[in-house]
């Protein structure tokens, strides 16, 4: 291996293969590119789709074990499947649920970030998860990594406050903001249109009716959170823009940034204060 093969490093913006030493990337013009605060650990999130989808798998699964430790969970037969490993209200609530009770009683408004990573049960996690491994990679491809980060943690928050003003008391679940990427791939099919744009729109309109068609029959569903998620992600899709329209610049860098920072200050606080009043108080 050369001298120039080690030293070669990828774009932190357009993720081209190129040398440490250029003091601007030939690609996307970014100055200087293997500075090392653009190639820290946490710049280096952004480089992988994959990466980035492990990062939120990883967390939501986390705290979903941290539930199931704070309280008692069922693990019996039981005729229905989605009480398999479900976490008690009682944990959730200390964890951050998100709804009325939470907000207008205990005056918890940090819940609305909160509550994106807590689950009820095992299926409960896993089809969003995966729904989330389904649709995270066209949206990160599309609008970009940081983009793509803004739009989940934002639609998550709105999607959470929608409910809440629909009079919602308990809610939790990844879903508002995987909707909201449902939402935002809406839009951007829409707005690409063309055969390509055409099949994505078909495509995940086919995923939001049946989200839609869901939540119809199944009562425990929050379809407000789901709704407004999506529509969320469809008017952050617009403002935000796409990578054909624009590419991601220092201003989409710092709110990913910011966004990643206040999620993990919200569940360590949510994780923290959980098991002070689980244990300790």
């Amino acid at each position: 291996m050369t001298r120039n093969q080690r030293r070669s490093i990828l774009c932190p913006n357009c993720k081209k293969l190129i040398s440490a030493d250029e003091p601007r990337c030939p690609y996307c013009g970014i100055a200087r590119p293997g500075s090392r605060l653009k190639n820290n650990l946490f710049a280096r999130l952004f480089v992988s789709t994959d990466q980035i989808i492990k990062a939120i798998v990883f967390v939501n699964v986390g705290i979903y074990i941290i539930s199931l430790l704070l309280g008692p969970w069922s693990s019996g037969f039981s005729l229905n499947p989605l009480s398999l490993f479900s976490p008690s209200n009682r944990s959730l609530l200390l964890l951050g649920a998100t709804g009325t009770l939470p907000i207008d009683r205990l005056h918890r408004w940090w819940t609305l970030i909160s509550a994106n990573y807590l689950h009820g049960n095992l299926l409960h996690i896993l089809f969003n998860m995966i729904a989330l491994r389904q649709i995270a990679p066209l949206v990160i491809r599309e609008f970009g990594p940081h983009r793509m980060v803004i739009l989940y943690f934002l639609t998550g928050i709105i999607g959470f406050l929608v409910s809440y003003l629909a009079g919602v008391p308990l809610t939790i679940g990844a879903s508002a903001a995987v909707c909201g990427l449902i939402g935002a791939s809406l839009y951007y099919g829409k707005s690409r249109g063309g055969i390509y744009g055409q099949t994505i729109y078909r495509q995940i309109g086919a995923w939001a009716l049946g989200i839609f068609i869901f939540g119809l029959l199944v009562p425990s569903v929050n379809n407000w959170g789901h709704g407004g998620g999506m529509v969320a992600g469809a008017m952050l899709g617009f403002v935000l823009g796409y990578e054909e329209k624009r590419r991601e610049g220092l201003l989409h860098r710092i709110l990913a940034g910011f966004c990643v920072v206040a999620t993990l200050v919200i569940l360590l606080w949510a994780i923290g204060s959980g098991i002070y009043f689980r244990f300790l108080a």
